[in-house]
């Protein structure tokens, strides 16, 4: 071992143990910030490892540097682009989006060894095979996950929509065809490695079978499904390092596939599915005509002002964010009404369902970037028993996860489903835009119950108008 191989042995122990630190903060609100800096400078102090290990090397063409270079520097302006540009709202799709990179990064390292096996030396006979099979892994891995990732992506932004066919068996029997192309040409590949016309199948049938099995996934399943490809992606680029001989792409990898695949048990938990149902089940919107439809009849509606006197009589108030508050950006206005509340002693917390909005965690980061205290932040099984001593739940943009059909009605498709009980609380207001049903296309009977009122209109401006309501009644100038 020369001295660049051992100083690229040392950065690469470095990254990984920063790397493992940087996982294991993002679990954290309070450190996830500086958790994903951490993660961020462990992935760069490893490019900067590959870099050493190859000015070491003789042989390295001045073209080969020049890509280098370029990538580098392409790469990590779009990075920083959009970090800055992208609005909470499509976050979701931008993390599909990454996921979607990640697997196709590892698709491409895998297929250019393939098809030039001298790139990665010549090792020993059962080096090859460790290596073949691999290849195989990583191809069939990172085909799935580019072309899922880009189907999520593009069902979250409203691009997309599942065809009718695709709710039907005939997607089962297309998929098991695909299953059966992709295994051929793996077995193929394996057994010839040099075999280019199966390395070019397995590409084609599993891209085609990651659209095949995401395309018909509805919208209440996608925190699953991206929780899902973050993992695969993991998987992914363990493989590549199998195949291109990294130990540091080796341990992230598995460190990231093994992340995501807990976090997917995680959100299955959470919306009482299971990862099979998920995958081959189709959308649970699908699902929604079998029960729980049906026209709202006894709805008590109120205007802000209403609200805000009977936040100023309260004690506890409880805040359920949902996707609808990501929509309208008004985290920084809940901010600052919650801010006078608790300037007028009124306690607030903030109920965290696992699958609110349309990824893993997405209320947690919303809520972090309008700086609310972590220690407010409660998870379900904690909040749920603390309902029937609230005095005041406020619902902004939430449905399925606050809708008591999942404990009531055995006929609606949500039902058994782990929900938050605000309905056991002295009064909730409800701000929705309209009386639209959530992701699984489903009554709410929360908004009829005789303790619920709506406040229609837009997030911000209700919280706004409510802001202003408070400020009139002196609230927040007390004590």
């Amino acid at each position: 071992m020369n001295i660049a191989e051992t100083l690229k042995f040392a950065i690469d122990l470095v990254a990984v143990l920063l790397l493992a630190l940087g996982i294991k903060g993002l679990s954290k609100v309070r450190s996830a910030r500086e958790a994903n800096l951490l993660a961020a400078f462990a992935m760069a102090l490893a490019v900067v490892g590959l870099i050493v290990n190859y000015l070491g090397t003789s042989g390295i063409a001045a073209e080969a540097w020049i890509w280098i270079i370029f990538g580098t520097v392409v790469g990590g302006c779009l990075g920083a682009i959009t970090a800055q540009r992208v609005p909470m709202t499509s976050m979701p799709e931008t993390v599909a989006l990454f996921n979607g990179c990640g697997g196709m990064s590892s698709l491409l390292v895998a297929f250019g060894v393939a098809i030039f096996p001298t790139a990665a030396g010549a090792g020993e006979a059962g080096s090859a095979v460790v290596e073949d099979i691999s290849i195989v892994v990583s191809v069939f891995v990172g085909s799935i996950t580019f072309s899922g990732s880009i189907v999520a992506m593009a069902k979250l932004q409203g691009w997309l929509s599942t065809p009718p066919w695709m709710q039907s068996r005939v997607r089962h029997a297309v998929n098991i065809a695909l299953a059966v192309m992709s295994l051929v040409a793996a077995i193929e590949l394996g057994r010839r490695g040099d075999n280019v016309s199966a390395l070019w199948l397995l590409v084609i049938g599993s891209g085609l079978l990651g659209i095949g099995v995401t395309l018909p996934i509805g919208g209440a399943d996608m925190p699953v499904v991206i929780s899902l490809l973050n993992s695969y992606s993991g998987v992914a680029a363990a493989a590549a390092g199998f195949v291109v001989g990294s130990q540091l792409l080796i341990v992230a990898g598995a460190m990231v596939g093994a992340a995501g695949l807990i976090l997917t048990q995680v959100m299955c938990n959470g919306m009482n599915r299971s990862l099979v149902s998920v995958l081959f089940g189709g959308a649970l919107g699908a699902s929604a005509a079998s029960g729980g439809g049906g026209e709202y009849k006894n709805i008590t509606s109120c205007s802000a002002e209403e609200c805000a006197l009977t936040l100023e009589a309260a004690e506890r108030v409880v805040i359920v964010p949902g996707y609808g508050l990501a929509v309208a950006q008004a985290q920084h206005t809940l901010r600052e009404v919650t801010r006078a509340l608790e300037a007028a002693g009124i306690e607030v917390t903030y109920a965290i369902h696992p699958v609110a909005g349309r990824m893993p965690g997405h209320m947690n980061v919303l809520l972090a970037e309008a700086d609310v205290p972590y220690e407010q932040l409660k998870e379900m099984d904690v909040i749920n028993p603390e309902f029937p001593a609230t005095d005041v739940v406020l619902v902004l943009g939430a449905n399925d996860v606050v809708n008591p059909q999942a404990k009531t009605d055995t006929s609606s498709p949500l039902y058994g489903m782990p929900v938050l009980d605000v309905q056991e609380a002295r009064t909730v207001f409800v701000v929705k835009r309209g009386m639209s049903a959530g992701y699984s296309g489903i009554k709410n009977d929360l908004f009829e119950l005789a303790n619920t009122s709506m406040v229609f209109g837009d997030a911000k401006k209700v919280l706004g108008d409510l802001l202003v309501e408070l400020k009139e009644l002196g609230v927040g100038k007390k004590g």
